[in-house]
């Protein structure tokens, strides 16, 4: 993260969880000529277009008042994508009960690989319920086995 990056996470972060939502991510890049400042939000249950509008005008209001930035951007405020990485426990908490990809370094219980429902976590593992042919099984993996953990759409 770069000192701009940086400067308005620390400055954003406490007025979007006022606001009930996750900062996830901030991103500020040259493309082409232009500049853009891309914040990602998320919230239990997703974030909807109108919690970025929200979340955008009252951002572009206060990115004004804190003048971090000089010169034009665009800002844009939008979701980190519905199959994200989890970067921590409070995504792990978000997503709960809903679905989740995780990657092992090696087999667990002849797989390396499921996508299920995130069932529980706590400092040491995460439970996932997968479907495995014909019936519903349940899965326990060490925290520190996980290569990749992120959300995954189920349909």
């Amino acid at each position: 993260m770069n000192r701009t990056e940086q400067k308005v996470m620390t400055h954003a972060q406490p007025l979007v969880e006022e606001m009930g939502y996750k900062l996830i991510e901030v991103e500020y890049v040259k493309e082409g000529p232009d500049y853009y400042l891309r914040l990602y939000l998320d919230k239990k249950g997703g974030i909807t277009l109108e919690d970025c509008a929200r979340a955008s005008e009252m951002l572009s209001e206060k990115l004004d008042e804190w003048a971090i930035i000089e010169g034009g951007y665009f800002l844009d405020v939008s979701s980190p994508g519905a199959e994200r990485p989890i970067k921590d426990d409070d995504d792990l908490e978000m997503t709960l009960d809903q679905g989740i990809y995780v990657k092992t370094y090696q087999q667990i219980e002849g797989s390396k690989e499921w996508t299920g429902i995130l069932k529980h976590f706590d400092s040491d593992t995460v439970s996932i319920e997968y479907k495995d042919k014909t019936r519903t099984k349940t899965v326990v993996v060490s925290r520190d086995k996980i290569a990749t953990i992120r959300k995954a759409v189920i349909l």
